[in-house]
Formats: structure tokens, sequence, C-alpha cells
């Protein structure tokens, strides 16, 4: 198997998932006593969300370098980011190492692609809403096949976002949030003609998943998870080189 570092703590709410399905996905692939081998660096969040509200974008991509270059000389064959928000800064972790960097996004939109939703309404942060580092290379890949990613209007975005730093990452699931969350992928279905969820925080997946809903969710945890899992596992050890 290859080894994985895993840049997470953003939060660890969710790093502690990735941590459980990729090591649970080794163990039914390989059977056994097998078990994931991950190198993890776990930031203190406290620290990266300051520099997020703060516009200090730059400061964190350097700790990003830091971080991925170091889990690269300590053995990592490849990195991925256990966050979809600090994708925002996924240039600076490539351009940090040489092994291959494993994008969310590109986990998303396989899935996405291999479904026959076509309009799926996109549920995370403020930062991966508002901007375009995650939605355009979404985007333009949904274009592709005649499809388009939408986000929700500006009090659902709110919502969505304060629910993600003041409970989710905070370990707080409430079932009013929940009732909230229901109700903005229903009325931005209705108005937009949205066909599936994108569960486009790492977070998310703690509050809400597909038996919630009768449309296609695309928890882009889970399918990073596999991503990451496929990349261990892979026999052909210069596959995704």
């Amino acid at each position: 198997m290859r080894t994985v570092g895993l840049l997470g703590g953003m939060s660890w709410q969710s790093t502690q998932i990735y941590y459980k399905l990729i090591n649970e996905d080794v163990q039914a692939r390989k059977g056994g006593l097998h078990s994931a081998p991950l190198l993890i660096k776990s930031f203190d969040f406290a620290e990266i969300e300051t520099l997020q509200a703060s516009g200090q974008w730059a400061d964190a991509g350097r700790l990003l370098e830091e971080q991925a270059a170091a889990l690269q000389a300590a053995g990592a064959e490849a990195i991925a980011l256990a966050t979809n928000t600090m994708h925002k800064l996924a240039d600076n972790i490539i351009s940090a190492v040489t092994v291959p960097f494993l994008h969310i996004a590109d986990a998303t939109a396989e899935a996405i692609l291999a479904s026959p939703s076509r309009q799926p309404l996109l549920l995370a942060t403020a930062f991966t809403m508002e901007q375009d580092f995650y939605t355009a290379p979404l985007g333009a890949c949904l274009a592709s096949v005649g499809g388009a990613v939408h986000i929700p209007e500006t009090q659902h975005r709110q919502i969505v976002h304060q629910v993600i730093y003041e409970e989710l990452c905070k370990g707080v699931i409430d079932s009013d949030s929940r009732t909230a969350y229901l109700q903005i992928i229903r009325d931005e279905s209705e108005t937009k003609g949205c066909d599936g969820v994108i569960l486009g925080c790492t977070e998310i997946g703690l509050l809400i998943s597909q038996k919630d809903t009768d449309l296609p969710v695309f928890d882009t945890t889970a399918l990073h998870c596999a991503q990451i899992t496929n990349f261990i596992c892979a026999d052909d050890r210069s596959a995704q080189k």
C-alpha cells in the first residue's frame, strides 16, 4: 500500500471521519488486520479560522505549503487536504510538493458525472459557495455535459455558513439546524430546478445525509475518502504519479 499525507484539523470533527472512513475502506478491501498508512498533520483550527476571517490567505497558504512539504519528507506518496474551503489554497500545496495532490473537487465531479444529476445545489462555507476556486472547476465539468452548479440565495448561504462554524465545527448537532438545511434544499430545488445536493463542507455530513432527502446527495467527505483509499490500495505504484 501507498502512504498518504493528510492535512487535517480544519476542523478535527471531519478529520476523525476521514480517519475512520479510510481505515474502514482499507480493511474492507485488504481484510485481516490491515489499516491505512497515513501521515496526519492536524492544525489548530482556531488559528486557521482567524486567518480565513481576516483574509490572510497568503499566510494560511504558507502554513499549508510547509506542512505538505514536511509530510512528503516524512514519506507521504500523495497529499490530501481534509477540508473543502482550504482547497482555495490547493495551488500552494501543489507547488510545494512533487507527489500527487488528491483534490476533493475531482472526486466530487467524477461522482456527479457518473450520476443522472446535472443541476446540483452546493452547500458549503461562504468562502466555498461565493468564491470561484471550487465552483469554477466543478462548474466547468458540469458545463461539459450541459449542467451547472447552483449556490443558495444570500440569506440561505448565511444560515449554512453559520451552522458550519458555530455548530458543526464544534461538534454540535442541532435538529433545528437540520430542519433549516432541509428547508433550504427544498426551497432552492424548487426555485432553481436542482436535482442533487453537494455537501461541500466536510462537516455537513454530520448533520444531513441521503436518508434526509429524496435528491441524490454527494457527500464530499465520503467521496474524497474513497479517492484517497483508491490511491492507497492501487496495485500499480506508478498510477496517479
